[in-house]
């Protein structure tokens, strides 16, 4: 019995697994345990298996690439034209065996430890960020109802609440004045956790090579240049830096037909956190770029006279992710290039 691909369908508790060979031929279709999975992949020859890229398959790839299968994960979106028909967990994993033999299909990599742990750490960093923010609105609005407002900037209700709360002269009940400090007293927590998480962000930056060199990058930081780390490591999924900022979102939707070119704007695929974080350090360069006269400040201003500032902003962002793949591939440091280098 010849395999020539194994396609896996996940799942928390119990997992599909379909064997094809030649011809696509389906030569074994059983449900397993992750422990039985394991157990029966270890007494199978090197095979090529795919996996869907979702919950669990980092660790599963890995630990299938142990025993020395070759294994390759694939979006979802890209195994759905393989499903036959209707669906059901034995035609997913016929569909992934199929899909991960094209060779033109788009693999995920497998990640690291490493890269999980920072990963996880800026997915906790940045939900704790989304329930400050969440609870900064809820307190505007009950001290709204009382006729008591305050500036925009969260700086300015920060230094004022515990007054609020205290002044017996401010119209608040009781009851509210208690909830109020509970608000508050989560409020700093929230502010106590997050530090903490960007603390420890900023280290394991400060350890990593890759992460310095992207931070050579302007509006690269620690916590940029850890994501983009964390998302893509040494950028090897990727052929090129145009092919990085397509995953990003930062290029023009395309429907061109018959000759015709259609474009629309940014796609806003992949990674939003990596986007998001990519497009606040376009921000800051925008900011800064007119203390800078070199190679990069110049583009900036002559773009700038240009186009309206969103559009430059995500024009800054999709040349960043450029050099930040191609720092991290060529695995040397970001040099600032001269004006005259430039034009030359």
């Amino acid at each position: 019995m010849h395999i020539a691909s194994i396609g896996i369908d996940l799942g928390k508790t119990t997992f599909h697994l379909v064997a094809l060979g030649e011809r696509s031929k389906v030569l074994v279709r059983k449900k397993f345990s992750r422990t039985q999975l394991l157990t029966h992949t270890a007494n199978l020859p090197p095979s090529l298996i795919g996996l869907e890229a979702c919950s669990g398959a980092h660790f599963l790839g890995a630990a299938l690439r142990e025993q020395g299968h070759q294994v390759r994960l694939i979006p979802a979106q890209f195994v759905k034209p393989y499903r036959k028909s209707n669906k059901n967990d034995f035609i997913d994993a016929e569909a992934i065996a199929e899909a991960v033999t094209k060779q033109n299909m788009r693999f995920v990599p497998i990640k690291t430890q490493e890269q999980l742990d920072w990963q996880a750490m800026h997915r906790v960093r940045d939900r704790l960020v989304q329930h400050r923010t969440a609870l900064i609105n809820e307190i505007r609005g009950f001290l709204l109802e009382r006729g008591i407002t305050f500036p925009k900037q969260p700086i300015h209700l920060r230094k004022s609440l515990p007054t609020v709360i205290e002044d017996a002269e401010q119209s608040l009940s009781p009851r509210l004045r208690w909830l109020l400090d509970r608000l508050w007293q989560e409020w700093k927590q929230s502010d106590t956790d997050i530090q903490t998480i960007t603390e420890e962000i900023e280290r394991v930056g400060n350890e990593d090579e890759r992460c310095r060199r992207l931070r050579q990058i302007p509006g690269f930081g620690p916590l940029l240049s850890t994501a983009t780390v964390a998302a893509i490591g040494n950028g090897a999924a990727f052929r090129r830096g145009r092919d990085f900022a397509a995953w990003l979102g930062v290029v023009p939707r395309q429907y061109s037909t018959g000759g015709k070119q259609k474009l629309f704007g940014i796609s806003k695929r992949g990674n939003i956190y990596l986007r998001r974080m990519l497009i606040h350090g376009a921000r800051a360069v925008l900011f800064r770029i007119k203390y800078d006269t070199a190679g990069l400040g110049h583009w900036v201003h002559r773009l700038s006279q240009r186009a309206p500032r969103n559009k430059v902003i995500v024009a800054i962002a999709n040349k960043l992710a450029r050099i930040a793949w191609a720092v991290l591939s060529s695995g040397r440091d970001y040099r600032h290039q001269p004006l005259q280098s430039a034009a030359a």
